[in-house]
């Protein structure tokens, strides 16, 4: 991996590290491609279990697109008669978030600054938010005359609502950490100097969990947000009986008859 991302596996959990805090971990090129790779790279590795997405300093967890790459590359199109420069979110920022919210793994995203933009939309690409006191979350896009992309069209209305969901869009703010936990958006709501350990914890907790059940969990909740009840219920059965014939909950059945802590496999 580039080091504009940085990519680390140990005891089933896999950390992703957007690491340019000098731009607020902005995205230019090679962090997209980056981090595009090493989601996938989490995603279909059958040892790791779960996924923490967080980002270096503590100012920013991603601004979105580096704009000032981006105005370069405006230019460049102006010059040649292209469209590449918004190619970007087809290439980069959907491949993205379709790895995080499909894979079949829980993740965790410890957000210790400002999400804004498509940064914004990673983070609620993730199952879990752990959020600093000090950070924030803005949509951005209209403020620079974009509409949405980085999911959050389909991810934050199913957080916050319709109504809410379109005010944020078409009034970009910044919507302060207690804001956000008020709202939905942060999950745990931590102090600053405990949001690394504490996302970690959440994350190797999950890493060591029942990762067949959540996964079915993971499919089930997306599933269920747009079919109707008899779908979701016979989506239920199906993900139920393949639970149901996981080695972990063997496990979790033997361990809960001799009251003793079950130890998963993760299979």
């Amino acid at each position: 991996m580039a080091d504009s991302v940085l990519y680390d596996v140990t005891d089933g959990l896999a950390t992703i590290t957007i690491n340019r805090p000098d731009a607020m971990n902005a995205m230019n090129t090679e962090a997209k491609v980056a981090l595009r790779d090493a989601v996938r790279a989490a995603a279909g590795d059958a040892a790791v279990r779960a996924v923490l997405l967080t980002a270096a300093g503590d100012r920013a967890f991603c601004v979105g697109q580096d704009l000032r790459e981006h105005v370069q590359n405006l230019q460049a199109d102006r010059e040649t008669g292209s469209s590449l420069t918004m190619s970007t979110v087809s290439e980069h920022y959907n491949p993205i978030v379709r790895a995080l919210v499909e894979m079949p793994k829980p993740v965790v995203a410890g957000v210790n600054g400002v999400a804004a933009g498509a940064g914004f939309g990673f983070a609620l690409a993730a199952d879990f938010r752990v959020v600093s006191e000090t950070a924030s979350f803005n949509t951005s896009f209209a403020g620079v005359a974009l509409t949405a992309d980085s999911g959050v069209s389909w991810t934050l209305p199913r957080l916050i609502g319709a109504s809410r969901a379109a005010d944020l869009l078409f009034f970009p703010r910044s919507v302060k950490a207690q804001e956000a936990y008020e709202l939905g958006i942060a999950n745990r709501l931590v102090p600053a100097q405990e949001l690394r350990a504490q996302a970690e914890d959440v994350a190797r907790t999950l890493a060591a969990g029942p990762t067949v059940a959540y996964a079915a969990l993971k499919e089930s909740l997306a599933y269920g947000a747009s079919h109707s009840l008899a779908d979701a219920l016979e989506r239920e059965d199906v993900l139920q009986t393949r639970a149901g014939a996981s080695e972990d909950h063997g496990i979790a059945v033997q361990a809960f008859l001799a009251k003793q802590p079950p130890v998963y496999l993760g299979r």
